[in-house]
């Protein structure tokens, strides 16, 4: 059962970031183990199952994140991450195409709510196409968005703007690799307390309906084809 995380998480969070190194890793293996990866688990474990209470016909798969970067891509990095994070999804073959829930925890903070990390280009290319056949729905759901103060529209836009089916479809439509509604905060006593998953399930009860309209799209046919 989630307890909360603790300083204790803090503190190794911040040992991580000014110490990324095996030595030091390897000497605090157990504050890891013990005050983050096990906490992020629980946390995970928690948000599953009461996502799945609320809504029973959505097929849901749950992961935390491994602390070791991928040695191919570490780009003068050190070889672990200085946060930890969890998804929510449904289950696809090309993990890029699917939209997910997210918690994420570092040094100076944490974050959660809805999106893609990297939408791959088809993903993107079907959500414009779908807008232009469509509207309706997705500026139905832009405009309850607009209504909610937790979470705030992010993503890259083009340089040069596409032209949208309407105004308010133009933030959206104008993402170029994927986007998220993400609500960042500092620590608090939220984030250290057993009520957290409650919370958070609760705020992302505005973010179902869009999970819904993002989570069809891989159905949808491929407008690049003639």
């Amino acid at each position: 059962m989630f307890q909360g995380f603790s300083q204790q998480t803090v503190d190794f969070l911040w040992g991580i970031r000014f110490n990324n190194e095996r030595s030091w890793f390897e000497a605090h293996k157990e504050d890891y183990q013990k005050n983050l990866y096990e906490p992020m688990k629980e946390l995970c474990r928690s948000l599953y199952e009461g996502f799945g209470e609320r809504h029973k016909d959505l097929e849901m798969t749950s992961r935390v994140c491994r602390i070791y970067r991928d040695a191919r891509r570490l780009h003068g990095r050190g070889p672990y991450k200085d946060h930890l994070w969890l998804t929510l999804s449904q289950p696809v073959e090309r993990w890029s195409a699917a939209p997910a829930f997210w918690f994420e925890i570092s040094a100076d903070g944490y974050s959660h709510g809805v999106g893609y990390w990297m939408a791959q280009a088809l993903t993107m290319a079907k959500f414009r196409a779908r807008m232009d056949r469509d509207p309706k729905p997705m500026e139905k759901l832009a405009r309850q968005i607009k209504k909610q103060d937790v979470f705030a529209l992010d993503g890259e836009d083009f340089k040069r703007p596409k032209q949208a089916p309407s105004t308010l479809l133009e933030p959206w439509y104008n993402k170029k690799n994927g986007f998220s509604l993400s609500c960042d905060r500092p620590h608090d006593d939220l984030v250290f307390s057993p009520e957290l998953p409650g919370a958070l399930l609760e705020e992302w009860e505005k973010l179902v309906p869009l999970f819904r309209y993002l989570s069809t799209l891989d159905g949808d046919p491929d407008p690049r084809e003639p």
